[in-house]
């Protein structure tokens, strides 16, 4: 199929399944973590439109994107990336949900002694927190300091790096106050070893052979979700980290230089902010534009570091603020 054609058809009428795929191997994979770790529940894994633990389930929902080499080309194309699409990454996030499941099926939040640690839950999740790069309280598990995003994601993360295998985060983490965290989880996990889990819901929200919207419906939503509406870029930092043409004549295009160095620059600082790919590439398109519009040029060998090191700025702005520059 092209893609103008697999975007028209309904994410049902994929018939996708996880049986006989890649992801098979992955779940196997991981549920044998678990059971070296002495953990009895096994969380049911579905395919759906995102990675999530439906709320107060004993389920993960897996991107059915993953169980189609297809599909994955065409998540690249239309995102930029494909989330879990290796094996490392894959087996990452079903470790982080797992967290997730651990706390619906036990209602360990509840705990006194989970919310002096990790902190109330009932605080209000947003997309733009105050990262601590540098922060010892936390695990480093996710990009983008997910960890510090909210005491459930603290959670899960913890979860998931003391479930990762021949991890010494004893180790790792000496001398970190998340030690405190890992050791609470290793205790926690060793209690509930014997018990059956207080919850135990099956819900499947969200189940990809239900999904009767189209594939392109599904990305135009996705896409809009990522996108932001970017301000009005200021010149004059353009002019600082490019010369006007009339300074260097025969200087290449920074437009030109920008879109032949797209990759590289838009790999640096979505690795290093955490921000998704998807947006990082509208905000370098929309500085290359301008470039042209002003006929800009470069000016120094270093410019790639440069305009990295503006754009992971505005990015960081982002993740603290909710917006890329002040206006």
């Amino acid at each position: 199929m092209s893609d103008d054609e697999l975007l028209r058809m309904r994410i049902c009428d994929l018939k996708l399944k996880i049986a006989g795929t890649e992801i098979e191997s992955r779940i196997d994979k991981f549920y044998a973590e678990l059971a070296a770790k002495g953990i009895t529940i096994k969380p049911i894994c579905y395919l759906g439109d995102e990675w999530f633990c439906p709320e107060g389930s004993a389920t993960i929902a897996i991107p059915f994107y993953l169980a189609h080499p297809r599909l994955k080309k065409l998540e690249e194309k239309m995102m930029m990336e494909v989330e879990g699409g290796t094996e490392t990454w894959c087996l990452r996030l079903l470790r982080h949900e797992m967290g997730h499941v651990l706390n619906h099926a036990y209602l360990v939040e509840k705990d006194n002694r989970w919310q002096k640690i990790f902190g109330p839950t009932s605080l209000e999740y947003s997309e733009s927190f105050r990262a601590r790069p540098y922060s010892r309280q936390f695990v480093r598990h996710l990009e983008g300091y997910y960890a510090q995003s909210h005491p459930e994601e603290d959670f899960a993360e913890t979860v998931a790096i003391w479930l990762t295998p021949d991890l010494e985060w004893r180790q790792q983490y000496r001398g970190w106050k998340a030690l405190q965290k890992l050791e609470y989880v290793d205790e926690l996990m060793q209690k509930l070893a014997a018990k059956p889990p207080l919850v135990f819901s099956k819900a499947k929200i969200s189940d990809a052979s239900r999904l009767r919207s189209r594939l392109e419906a599904h990305y135009k939503r996705r896409r809009r979700i990522y996108a932001q509406e970017f301000p009005d870029f200021f010149d004059a930092d353009l002019k600082k980290l490019f010369v006007d043409a009339s300074a260097s004549p025969n200087g290449e295009r920074a437009s030109v230089f920008l879109r032949r160095s797209n990759k590289l620059i838009l790999n640096a600082v979505s690795i290093w902010t955490g921000e998704p790919k998807f947006t990082i590439n509208r905000l370098l398109r929309a500085l290359t534009e301008r470039c042209a519009e002003l006929d800009l040029r470069l000016k120094a060998e270093s410019a790639g570091v440069e305009i990295a090191a503006y754009l992971a700025t505005l990015a960081c702005h982002y993740r603290l603020t909710g917006k890329f520059k002040d206006s």
